[in-house]
């Protein structure tokens, strides 16, 4: 029973120590936590937007903040295409936009309820509409253009093209010759 007891006061001891040099250490030594960035915003900033039913405001200041980082993510995805590339991935995106990964996925996710894949593949049913109602486009194949818009595979390409659209590729081509 003694020995039970003064095992007992030894690991309290050892955990009691051991926490506090933890605790010194990072006091001491600030450097070592150089990999958390201050200046991250919370995710309860980056989520959805949601109306209040309020008499004077309809949107929190929070929800600004995500309007307008989405108009800017928006803006970016038009003005530079990042879509083109077929290997474009969340952390090229977010490297590019210049945000942190877990941010832009959560905006997306959250803000504007897609995953990314389907946000990226938006963009690129997008371009193939408009390339499509392009005349000077009518020569090349529907094949050669999905892979200039950044589609890896054609059932890929027809799948989110039926999504966006709800119709074939063929068909629209079809409609707006």
């Amino acid at each position: 029973m003694v020995i039970t007891n003064q095992l007992r006061l030894f690991i309290t001891l050892s955990l009691f120590s051991f926490i506090s040099w933890i605790i010194l250490k990072g006091l001491y030594h600030p450097e070592l936590f150089h990999g958390i960035n201050r200046n991250l915003k919370s995710t309860k900033s980056l989520v959805a937007f949601k109306k209040r039913k309020t008499k004077n405001s309809s949107v929190e200041p929070k929800d600004i903040e995500t309007l307008d980082l989405i108009a800017q993510l928006r803006k970016f995805m038009e003005e530079q295409k990042p879509y083109l590339n077929p290997q474009l991935t969340i952390k090229d995106l977010a490297d590019a936009f210049e945000v942190p990964v877990k941010d832009l996925s959560i905006l997306i996710n959250h803000s504007l309820n897609q995953n990314f894949y389907d946000f990226v593949n938006e963009y690129r049913v997008r371009e193939v509409m408009t390339l499509l109602e392009n005349p000077s486009y009518r020569k090349l194949t529907i094949l050669e253009i999905l892979y200039e818009v950044g589609f890896n595979t054609k059932s890929t390409f027809n799948l989110a093209f039926k999504k966006y659209t709800q119709v074939t590729p063929t068909s629209y081509r079809k409609i707006h010759q």
